[in-house]
């Protein structure tokens, strides 16, 4: 595995011996990207180390609740009126428009609890929300997407 920076490469060697003391088998570690994908429930995160400038990194945990949706004015408006009162994190597209809940906390001030609450609050979350979306405006969990595929 490559890393952009140093920073980065500490930062994911910090990371990745908490993420297996939290989540144990359910953490999986990627070979070739610095992302770890934590299973829980009917959400799948991944939790991405990413270069921050040359002397930090942040640590992103990111959820995909929903694929195949359909974009509604009236979802957007559901998705950003939830992210409203959010204590961590928000909903976003990514360029497929698939729905996602994602959290980012500084690499270089991170300890396991602040990680632990990140992670759990994207995991919670995405579980959350999956089936309320895909009841209303249609898609699959990213669960069942992984199941099918």
């Amino acid at each position: 595995m490559e890393f952009k920076t140093a920073s980065q490469q500490a930062c994911y060697e910090k990371v990745l011996p908490w993420m297996k003391e939290i989540f144990g088998d359910f953490a999986t570690p990627r070979e070739d990207m610095p992302i770890i994908t934590v299973y829980v429930g009917s959400a799948i995160a991944q939790v991405g180390v990413f270069s921050w400038g040359e002397n930090d990194a942040t640590v992103t945990s990111r959820a995909y609740v929903v694929t195949g949706a359909d974009l509604t004015p009236d979802l957007m408006k559901y998705l950003l009126n939830e992210t409203a009162d959010m204590r961590f994190g928000g909903f976003g597209l990514d360029n497929d428009g698939d729905i996602l809940f994602q959290h980012a906390i500084v690499g270089s001030r991170a300890d396991k609890e602040e990680l632990r609450a990140s992670v759990m609050a994207v995991i919670i979350t995405a579980d959350e929300y999956d089936d309320k979306i895909v009841a209303r405006w249609g898609g699959q969990r990213a669960l069942d997407r992984v199941s099918t595929s």
